[in-house]
């Protein structure tokens, strides 16, 4: 059986994507050559880092045009924080980047809010743990329950939008509220961390190879 592939660009969290998926015992492999993708069974894409740099990275190693390609193939394919930023458009950060153009919407950062007094009531970036609504249902989230807590690392978010709501799975809020994970057929993507989520994330990373193992 072909293994699952963690995309390394270079900037993405791998070690901890990586004990996760040993945690689980999913074979699996973790390349940067595009030629890799076309032989997955499923694809992850973590990230961490800037919406440019990650962007520069998957152009230069040609994965770009390779993970659109494997998309419209139907492979699974799970986004991570960044990995599911990249997913959209374009995103506001140090300009307007364009990205991989798989769901429509922006990318923009959370808005710094004060208090009368003029001190930060909203710290950026989003740090820690925070609770989900759940939206439209999705395999991945199985065992999931409403306001269960995931880990979040993020200055930037993705609003939702009506040409977004159908695919959005979960929300959260941070002063405003914002998309915590999205399904559009064969692609998921999570703005949280699955994998530095306890047994919940881990849950989520078993329920995203199950989904790979019968596609």
């Amino acid at each position: 059986m072909s293994k699952i592939l963690v995309v390394d660009y270079e900037m993405g969290n791998m070690l901890s994507v990586k004990n996760a998926l040993g945690h689980i015992d999913t074979d699996y492999l973790m390349s940067s050559k595009a030629s890799d993708l076309d032989n997955a069974r499923g694809v992850i894409l973590p990230g961490v880092g800037g919406f440019p740099e990650c962007m520069r990275a998957l152009h230069n190693f040609n994965l770009a045009e390779a993970i659109v390609k494997v998309i419209k193939k139907g492979v699974p394919f799970l986004g991570i924080c960044l990995g599911l930023q990249v997913l959209f458009q374009e995103s506001e950060e140090f300009g307007n980047t364009e990205g991989l153009g798989i769901f429509e919407g922006t990318v923009r950062r959370f808005p710094q809010s004060f208090d009368k007094k003029d001190c930060f009531v909203l710290k950026v970036p989003h740090m820690g743990w925070n609770q989900i609504r759940l939206n439209n249902p999705c395999c991945i989230l199985k065992e999931v329950r409403e306001s269960d807590y995931f880990y979040f690392v993020h200055s930037f978010y993705i609003e939702d939008a009506p040409v977004l709501s159908s695919h959005v799975t979960s929300f959260s809020d941070y002063g405003i509220t914002f998309v915590a994970s999205v399904q559009k057929e064969n692609v998921f993507a999570t703005q949280f961390h699955p994998e530095k989520s306890g047994m919940k994330g881990l849950k989520i990373l078993e329920n995203f190879i199950s989904f790979c193992d019968k596609n």
